[in-house]
């Protein structure tokens, strides 16, 4: 136990003699896993020294603990904690500052927990994710630039702006009015830990519990959890093969107002459609006769491979009613969730209010050292090289789909993103499909996750980002031996 683990607290007034309250507190640190099977005890002077008593107490104590097989003690060589099976059977009693009391306070009404994170086995390949390939990261040219934005006097490792440091949200407001057609600034760009967070920023800044916030039906459930947190009434509305379908959207309008509506129109998650150009006017329109704000998440604008680059809502003519959220981890690593927010100066400054009350340093660090990616170009040269990587991949992975699966599955080709959204055959279980793939080594997903209903259980979001085309080749072969096996079933 090193002196800054250190955490007694003996009491001269209660009437538990010094050495048991002692032996008491120690126990309950093994007994809940802070002291660890064979780690070391201060030596007895210095417990003495650390604690102001008197040795032999420090020795009374350790002896108790020794007699209930807590620890032991080696000759000339310290006290050491026992192995596991010696602490089930303590009888010692738990000190009074004990961790594992229960509140007796209500606690709020609980939501849906997100699905943890799974712990992939060895060599598993996982087509039920889609993130960047963090084996592509720069990490040499963020190394340099992070020990510069630390190494800079210490500005970077203190309390900063809650909108994000002012080197970033430059860089960001420059790069959104090239290449993505925005009105930003530095003025009216916030910048967040991630994208989640944006969207909790806005939803809190916007929404009152009650409000009817409109969402398309397949879409990115956490989004919904925090619209949720807010208070809000969510209607889901159809997506087809045009993005969301606006006349669905017009009927509930007919119907009631509604405060917002959140919606991926550049690659819609989890489809991948690309909301046609048209659709997208009208729902501007809307937005401002019918006064509801329009929430843009354009979470991978970059990596687009088709066609012209598709302008954002928030670059249109009626955009004053869009609050534009956006994030560099699709083109960085989720390590760097990096993201931003664009919106009207008053949204800005209720969003700034809102973070400044919860989250007020910011990492003007990392925010400093992405900055410097800005501007000495390597960003924009990884960007081209990550477009053209996942294109490729793209193209194999659907190459292999229909070679080794045939008419499994049905999907289009995506305009971009690093997704295929394929419709299962009706004579297949997915979920049975989905389990026999575990044990053949690939990750697969249903939709039901991304369906408000969580019903869906035709359709899979398969991702092509994590892997190259080789480990794309085998995943495909592994998943044909999995539909073979299932079928079995």
């Amino acid at each position: 136990m090193r002196r800054w683990e250190l955490s007694v607290a003996l009491d001269q007034r209660r009437e538990q003699p010094l050495f048991l309250q002692l032996a008491s507190a120690i126990a309950d640190d093994i007994r809940r896993g802070r002291l660890k099977p064979g780690e070391p005890l201060p030596g007895s002077r210095e417990m003495a020294e650390l604690l102001g008593v008197n040795r032999n107490t420090i020795v009374a104590g350790y002896g108790e603990l020794a007699a209930e097989g807590l620890v032991n003690t080696r000759i000339g060589g310290g006290t050491f904690v026992s192995g596991r099976d010696a602490i089930r059977f303590s009888r010692i009693p738990p000190a009074a500052n004990s961790i594992d009391d229960v509140p007796t306070y209500a606690l709020a009404a609980p939501l849906p927990l997100p699905v943890p994170r799974t712990a992939y086995k060895p060599g598993m390949l996982i087509l039920s994710r889609s993130v960047p390939d963090a084996r592509l990261f720069p990490a040499q040219a963020m190394t340099r630039a992070f020990r510069r934005a630390i190494g800079s006097r210490g500005r970077t490792l203190t309390y900063t702006n809650p909108a994000g440091h002012p080197r970033l949200r430059s860089e960001l407001a420059a790069m959104l009015s090239r290449t993505r057609g925005l009105l930003a600034t530095p003025d009216n760009l916030i910048i967040t830990r991630s994208i989640e967070q944006g969207i909790d920023l806005v939803a809190r800044a916007l929404l009152a519990p009650g409000d009817a916030v409109v969402v398309e039906r397949f879409s990115y459930a956490p989004a919904r959890s925090v619209m949720k947190l807010a208070g809000a009434r969510l209607i889901p509305v159809a997506v087809d093969g045009q993005g969301l379908d606006v006349d669905a959207l017009e009927d509930v309008l007919a119907r009631e107002a509604i405060r917002a509506v959140f919606l991926t129109p550049h690659h819609q998650f989890p489809t991948t459609v690309v909301m046609a150009a048209e659709r997208r006017a009208r729902l501007a329109a809307l937005a401002l006769k019918h006064r509801f704000a329009i929430i843009e998440d354009d979470y991978d604008h970059e990596l687009h491979y088709e066609g012209k680059p598709i302008l954002p809502i928030a670059a249109g003519c009626d955009r004053a009613n869009v609050v534009y959220i956006g994030s560099l981890a699709n083109f960085l690593t989720p390590g760097f969730g990096t993201a931003f927010v664009v919106a009207p100066p008053a949204v800005i400054e209720r969003l700034i209010s809102l973070r400044a009350a919860s989250d007020a340093q910011g990492d003007a660090a990392v925010e400093c050292a992405i900055a410097e990616l800005f501007e000495d170009g390597e960003l924009l040269r990884h960007v081209r090289r990550m477009r053209g990587v996942y294109r490729a991949r793209r193209d194999a992975f659907a190459a292999a789909l229909k070679h080794h699966l045939g008419n499994a599955l049905e999907f289009c080709l995506p305009e971009g993103g690093m997704a295929l959204w394929a419709r299962v055959d009706d004579s297949i279980d997915v979920a049975s499909w989905v389990q026999a793939g575990e044990r053949e080594g690939v990750m697969l997903g249903d939709a039901r996750a991304q369906d408000f209903f969580e019903r869906d259980t035709s359709h899979m979001r398969l991702g092509y980002s994590f892997h190259d085309e080789a480990e794309l080749e085998e995943a495909t072969r592994r998943m044909a031996r999995a539909l073979l096996r299932s079928r079995r079933i």
